[in-house]
């Protein structure tokens, strides 16, 4: 372990705002065991190494966890309902966002795969992967 504090490359509305205007996903990943997450932390927690290396995330993944958001805040008054999702990434980490379009829990379901689909919008927006798939 090195003796000196980690430096942070940027502030954390900083990273946010790459995800909305460069379209890709960033995380972190430790230079000891390997291990990759979306959430910064001073040790890993798997090894207690100090540092992480920035890393490039998956923008695909599955939903491990959510909830349909029916009162939300005022940024997304006009998307209510909607579903706040838990993703786990290809390739490691964890990310949250929102699926605008799923109004109820039958639209969505634990183990979905989905894809990050970057948007005007705040936040990380998730889409189901098939939706879209033969576009572009």
């Amino acid at each position: 372990m090195s003796g000196g504090e980690p430096t942070i490359p940027h502030s954390i509305a900083d990273w946010v705002q790459g995800y909305e205007s460069d379209a890709r996903l960033r995380g972190f990943r430790c230079p000891a065991c390997g291990l990759v997450t979306a959430t910064w932390g001073i040790a890993c927690p798997r090894c207690g190494h100090r540092g992480f290396d920035e890393h490039p995330l998956s923008g695909r993944g599955k939903v491990v966890a959510y909830t349909i958001l029916a009162v939300p805040g005022d940024e997304f008054l006009n998307e209510a309902p909607y579903a706040y999702v838990i993703v786990e990434l290809d390739g490691g980490g964890r990310l949250t966002g929102w699926m605008p379009g799923v109004k109820t829990e039958a639209d969505v379901r634990v183990g979905e795969r989905v894809r990050f689909a970057p948007s005007y919008r705040p936040g990380v927006q998730f889409a189901k992967e098939a939706e879209g798939a033969s576009q572009g």
